[in-house]
């Protein structure tokens, strides 16, 4: 099934005599640490591939794109050590192996590099789905490519900074009952033994245990921890607190970590 993008996201300025690439660029200068990343588009849709790689690139990003995703992951595992993706692009409905399953795959060997799915699949459930098998954002088709841009470099910008807005973190270990949360590190134990967070979760959680029972805001924690830019659902927030609590609690439906303050929000301990 071929999903398509709209007429303007398509409609990609070409270079050439009087075409001006200035609707692409702009927004990045100055922030050389995220125009200095490698992008992966995995797009079975050529067209739609290439335009998206294009807008990328007048963007300042090195870009390398695939069909499928049996080639996505072998283009991960292929980059030299310290040279890796900063974030992969990644269609959801690909032939063979589909988008779902390499995110799943990139999670399960412990590969934290951001993931934003791009999709024409838009109900509540299939973004709700793809947040919770590793994705960071979800942006559904058709969508403008200033808006793929921005969403690329405030999942960029999150992955180097640790999240904008957020309070100073030291290199102190914190720890509550049978958790601990070693900063330096970016890992936590629970009884010992380690725990799988992803980026968001460990940053959550993170912030949770630097302020306990404090009583965060779900907008709160969006700006925290996703950053004052983030275009996304915000029942993001639900989704990660929900899978928290099943690493890290005893019995999830009854949570002695994360309790819910109805009408509020959330608070640790």
């Amino acid at each position: 099934m071929v999903e398509a993008l709209s007429h303007q996201a398509l409609a990609a300025p070409r270079s050439g005599p009087g075409r001006s690439s200035a609707f692409w660029r702009g927004s990045l200068k100055g922030d050389n640490d995220v125009m200095q990343a490698r992008l992966l588009v995995v797009e079975d849709d050529e067209t739609i591939r290439e335009t998206i790689r294009e807008a990328l690139e007048l963007e300042g990003f090195a870009v390398e794109a695939c069909g499928n995703g049996r080639d996505a992951l072998q283009a991960i595992q292929r980059a030299p050590q310290g040279e890796g993706f900063g974030l992969v692009v990644l269609d959801l409905m690909l032939p063979g192996l589909g988008g779902l399953d390499v995110c799943r795959q990139l999670r399960a060997a412990q590969d934290r590099t951001p993931i934003l799915v791009v999709s024409a699949r838009d109900s509540e459930t299939d973004r709700v789905l793809g947040l919770e098998v590793g994705a960071d954002d979800y942006l559904v088709k058709p969508f403008g490519m200033r808006e793929l841009v921005a969403r690329c470099r405030a999942l960029l910008r999150r992955a180097a900074g640790g999240g904008a807005g957020g309070e100073a973190m030291g290199g102190k270990v914190l720890e509550h009952a049978n958790l601990r949360l070693y900063q330096d590190e970016c890992r936590v134990t629970r009884d010992g033994l380690e725990v799988n967070l992803s980026p968001k979760e460990y940053r959550l959680l993170e912030l949770f245990m630097q302020h306990p029972r404090r009583v965060w805001s779900r907008d709160r924690l969006l700006e925290q921890v996703w950053g004052i830019d983030y275009f996304g659902d915000s029942k993001t927030v639900d989704v990660h607190i929900r899978w928290l609590r099943e690493k890290l609690e005893e019995q999830p439906s009854s949570p002695q970590h994360l309790i819910t303050v109805r009408g509020f929000g959330y608070r640790f301990g």
